[in-house]
Formats: C-alpha cells, sequence, structure tokens
C-alpha cells in the first residue's frame, strides 16, 4: 500500500523497549514522529537516535513523541542504547520498536510485501529502505514523509523546523515560504480573499504579488 500526505497513519500493535503498544492510542492528542533504520548497530543511525534523544526535550514542548523502529527484536534495541548514549552522550528515554516480522516496515510501504516474514539474516543493505521518517498529526494523518539512503544521516533540526511550520499553518491561514525559520514572515494562504484577509490579519502585509501576501508571523 502506498503512502501519502493526508493518509490516516496505519495503525498497528507492536512491542516496543517501553512495553506494548497500539500506535494511535499511543498518538493520543499530540503529534508523533515515526523514523526507522535498517537494523542495529548501524553507524549512521547510532548518530541520529543520538542526536534525536538530546532533541526529545524540543519535541515534547511541541507536544510531539518520538518513536524510533528498527527491524531487530527489542531485545538488541536495548544493547544498542547502551552504546548510543555511550558515543553519543544522551540516553534514549524514547521507545524503540522491534520489528522483527518486519510487520510495520511493510505497512508504511518501506519493504516490499515479498520481503519475507523475519529480520533473521538480513542485512542492512537488505533493509536499505527502512530510513522513512513520517510526523503524524493528533487526526493521525500522515503531515509529513522523508526516505534517506543509508549513507546519509538525517538533519533532524529540519524535521523540528517542519514541524513548526506544520503546528503554525495548522491554526493559521498562513503558508511558511522557502527556508523559513520560527519568527520569520509567512504567506497569507491563497483561499483567502482581500477581505477575509483583513479580518485575519488587521495589522496588513506586503503584496508582492496578488497570489503573493506577505505577513508577519501570527502569534
Amino acid at each position: 500500500m502506498s503512502l501519502r500526505i493526508n493518509d490516516i497513519a496505519p495503525d498497528f500493535t507492536a512491542e516496543t523497549t517501553q512495553g506494548t503498544i497500539h500506535f494511535h492510542a499511543w498518538i493520543g492528542e499530540s503529534y508523533a514522529i515515526l523514523f526507522s533504520h535498517p537494523k542495529d548497530f548501524t553507524p549512521v543511525c547510532t548518530t541520529e537516535l543520538g542526536y534525536m534523544a538530546g532533541l526529545e526535550h524540543e519535541f515534547a514542548k511541541r507536544n510531539t513523541k518520538i518513536i524510533g523502529l528498527s527491524v531487530d527484536p527489542v531485545n538488541r534495541h536495548g544493547e544498542w542504547a547502551k552504546d548510543i548514549e555511550e558515543t553519543q552522550g544522551h540516553k534514549v528515554n524514547y521507545p524503540m520498536i522491534g520489528d522483527p516480522e518486519l510487520h510495520v516496515a511493510k505497512l508504511y510501504n518501506m519493504l516490499p510485501a515479498d520481503a519475507g516474514t523475519t529480520a533473521e539474516g538480513r542485512t542492512a543493505a537488505d533493509n536499505a529502505t527502512v530510513r522513512t521518517v513520517f510526523i503524524v498529526g493528533p487526526d493521525k494523518r500522515i503531515k509529513l514523509m522523508l526516505a534517506y539512503p543509508m549513507s546519509t544521516g538525517r538533519n533532524f533540526d529540519e524535521i523540528l523546523r517542519a514541524l513548526d511550520s506544520i503546528q503554525l499553518t495548522a491554526k493559521h491561514k498562513v503558508a511558511t515560504p522557502v527556508n523559513w525559520k520560527q519568527g520569520g514572515d509567512c504567506i497569507i494562504s491563497p483561499s483567502l480573499n482581500e477581505e477575509e484577509a483583513k479580518q485575519k490579519f488587521p495589522g496588513g502585509w506586503k503584496t508582492v504579488k496578488p497570489y503573493l501576501r506577505i505577513v508577519a508571523q501570527p502569534k
């Protein structure tokens, strides 16, 4: 099953380093970041998991939960977490999903249906496509998807920036321009006509083109 932005994120039940979870129930009224890994004890992923552990408080400020996934069993995740803390300086306090039967990887279209039913004997190269980031909203819909090759570490500062944009634009009738950062100017949604824009943004805006109206970031 292919997935698209605004699709309902597939629900699942899985074992994690913090016990069994039911994904939609675990998300609750929060946002969630699901990020996947092709194998435990892989170098690039070790740096990513450690960096996310360091950013966890920033995501928490944004009412966002973090959950990792690797196709290996949960007991291996626990051993890997020790290496992550030792080498990256941050303890992994968020749950890590074990997916030894490849159920979640297939459910999220990260592996083909004919990939088999076990992680045993599979290498990181076999699972190279299990390197995706999903942002899921409280409505359980997919807000963002990013896929990376194994050799390229993910930029989780960018995920944080994108989350800020997603949450801002969910509350206000604006979009964020190229390279936008928190506090930067925004674009008035084209769905608002002039009268509606005046009601929403009484402080005014700069019209570059009729379809490109620049306004200060809403508070």
